[in-house]
């Protein structure tokens, strides 16, 4: 139950990557949130990489997801 007010509950980092990739683009999703995993020689695989294990740029793509595609649905 301590899940049961969590919007990301159940949503992937993977899924969160895809689907901003697919509203945004690498190009403006690294304006967005700049970080060098989106701006020089982006993919999936090594942006997931890095989000694993940095935690503070896992929240801005939590916070953009909540922001753009939570809050549209």
């Amino acid at each position: 139950m301590e899940q049961a007010n969590n919007p990301l509950h159940g949503i992937t980092l993977e899924n969160m990557v895809l689907q901003l990739v697919e509203k945004y683009g690498w190009e403006e999703l690294g304006m967005k949130i700049n970080i060098d995993c989106f701006n020089n020689n982006p993919g999936v695989k090594s942006s997931l990489k890095f989000l694993r294990k940095t935690p503070w740029a896992r929240l801005k793509v939590e916070n953009l997801y909540l922001k753009t595609i939570i809050s549209s649905s």
